[in-house]
């Protein structure tokens, strides 16, 4: 039906016949000449239709917004003064020889070309949003970025496998969504969280390089950057020390990211330890094209008459952190109380400052603050030599157990950062962040949970720490960030039953559960498991950055809402009594909104 694309026509066209079909953007009746901005995935033509075609201008005339045509025309030059530089057909034109309307449209909901969009109608009305040229470029880069991800892999040797979406479930970790068994009453598949446990068996299998872009599904809280429903690109290869895996991830990377957006990333990509990255930043994925740092300061307030503090400094899991604010003795009242509200969002109690006036008077009158009369001079000396402080600058502290402090001021890092330009200049910053410890404590519960999947290795050397001191044991585990955003995260798998089995025993979970929840995956690994390791990237979120999108739905043809709602297809809903007989299910109740079924 057509010849190119709208986006396509250029000057090498000029005098040739062209078929082009798309939707019409935009209708112009100037005095008897009617121009229309014929619009498709490649970008806009401009459509200029003389009346000296009588059937062809009856069509034109008839022409309204988002009619889909086919249009046959002469591409000329067009006239001197009217080039359009912002599209790439601009330097030409179309005189209309025949017009088609394909389709007639309703009246749409909005503009295409309208801002300031509430969400909410945009995605009731998908179909009319995903014409929007932002979104049609939003689609496009999703699809090269894909794309550039499979040829890396495809060329390393790596093999495209899929794994099954009815599985286990493993109530590890986020909530699963189920799904009923109809011919096995009262059982449940669930639809997975990752294809970790498939992937590791087709390790033991001898698929030694493994890759797959896979729908995967977490029922939990969502925020900006989550979807129920999300796509990672899932990668595992046998024979691989943590060190290679790394490095080949970062070449990865640095391709795509050269093919798609024409970025030349940093080579190598810097590394840090976790440990490392709490303190200095306050985040296991630091934004390191911010300028600023934290520095700890508990163990000088040992012994201040400022109880908060010492109380900190003194108690077992306490952190006390310093973070400089160059020149920032001239913030206000105002914007210091609201730097104190937002630190609030991640549990602070308060946020601690000493302005610092004359750096040279180390009291009341060369640093300004309601706490200094209570810190003792060495205490403030270190402070001010510790962060560095010169006249004119301002301290932040956080006091508190170390997660709320690292939260906290890792995130008022960040703030202020972009606020305030302490910002190094750099577009793109990535950081591979490794070292993580094997457990974290749940103080909630009383037992030790895995910081990464139960399935990670523990670092050579720190394997007797699982029985000894789990707190101390390090694990083969490993993040990427970019901008303060992590793209993606793994580990080196543990590929032993017996180590395996003495994680569980730390985890709490017994050689039954053990064998009821993973006992094919400890099966498997009795059958000469390899060593192996992989990773998985968040193929949304990756997108979202490239595009600068504020939140991963944009870069999503068919997204859910905050709420886990499909405003589109107004889905989840209600079902009948037939499909739940079928499946064996009764509500317990009845309940006025609609109704998800299937759902754990």
């Amino acid at each position: 039906m057509r010849t190119h694309y709208c986006g396509q026509v250029n000057s090498q066209l000029i005098g040739q016949e062209v078929r082009l079909c798309g939707w019409a953007h935009r209708r112009r009746d100037h005095g008897g000449v009617i121009f229309v901005d014929l619009r498709d995935r490649e970008g806009l033509a401009q459509i200029v239709c003389d009346p000296d075609r009588p059937e062809m201008f009856a069509a034109a005339e008839a022409v309204r917004s988002e009619f889909c045509l086919r249009v046959t025309g002469k591409v000329r030059a067009r006239p001197e003064g009217t080039v359009n530089p912002n599209i790439a057909s601009g330097e030409v034109e179309i005189l209309c020889h025949a017009m088609e309307i394909l389709n007639a449209s309703a009246t749409p909901p909005f503009q295409l070309d309208e801002e300031n969009l509430s969400e909410s109608i945009r995605l009731q009305h998908r179909v009319i949003d995903l014409r929007r040229p932002q979104m049609q470029k939003s689609m496009q880069l999703r699809y090269q970025t894909a794309r550039a991800f499979r040829r890396f892999l495809d060329d390393a040797g790596f093999m495209d496998i899929e794994t099954p979406m009815l599985t286990k479930s493993t109530p590890e970790g986020a909530r699963d969504y189920l799904v009923p068994s109809r011919v096995h009453p009262g059982q449940f598949f669930a639809l997975p969280q990752s294809p970790q446990l498939f992937k590791q068996l087709l390790m033991v299998a001898g698929f030694d390089r493994y890759y797959q872009i896979v729908k995967c599904f977490r029922d939990e809280d969502l925020r900006a950057d989550r979807q129920p429903e999300f796509t990672q690109v899932d990668i595992e290869a046998s024979f691989m020390a943590e060190g290679e895996i790394v490095t080949l991830m970062e070449e990865l990377i640095r391709a795509v990211f050269r093919e798609v957006m024409a970025v030349e990333l940093p080579n190598p990509f810097p590394r840090l330890s976790y440990g490392e990255a709490m303190d200095r930043y306050g985040s296991d994925k630091p934004d390191l094209r911010v300028n600023l740092e934290l520095v700890e300061v508990a163990d000088v307030l040992k012994d201040v008459s400022f109880k908060v503090f010492a109380g900190v400094a003194n108690s077992p899991g306490g952190r006390i952190a310093a973070l400089r604010v160059p020149g920032g003795a001239t913030l206000t009242r105002g914007e210091i109380d609201a730097y104190t509200q937002f630190v609030g969002i991640y549990g602070a109690r308060g946020l601690a400052y000493i302005k610092v006036n004359d750096v040279t008077q180390l009291n009341e009158t060369g640093l300004q603050s309601p706490i200094v009369k209570n810190l003792h001079e060495v205490a403030l000396k270190a402070i001010v030599e510790r962060t560095g402080a010169q006249s004119g600058d301002l301290i932040f502290f956080g006091a508190d157990k170390s997660k709320v402090v690292n939260d906290a001021l890792g995130a008022l890092r960040v703030r202020i950062g972009h606020e305030k330009n302490f910002l190094n200049g750099n577009p793109w910053e990535p950081v591979w962040i490794v070292d993580f410890p094997m457990f974290d404590f749940d103080e909630t519960e009383r037992r030790w949970t895995a910081c990464h999947h139960p399935f990670t290795s523990p670092k050579d050397g720190h394997l007797e720490l699982l029985q000894s001191d789990p707190g101390r044991c390090l694990a083969k585990a490993y993040d990427l960030a970019l901008n303060g955003s992590e793209l993606g995260g793994g580990s080196v798998r543990i590929h032993q039953p017996e180590v395996q089995e003495s994680v569980f025993k730390v985890l709490g979970i017994g050689d039954e559960e053990a064998q009821l929840k993973f006992g094919f995956l400890l099966d498997a690994l009795k059958y000469g498991a390899p060593p192996h390791g992989g990773l998985a990237f968040g193929l949304d979120r990756i997108v979202a950055m490239m595009a600068g999108a504020e939140s991963i739905r944009d870069v999503i043809a068919f997204p859910k809402t905050q709420r886990a709602q499909c405003l589109l297809t107004d889905a989840p809903n209600s079902v009948d009594e037939k499909q739940l007989r079928e499946l064996h299910i009764r509500l317990r109740q009845k309940v006025e909104t609609q109704v998800e079924v299937g759902k754990g």
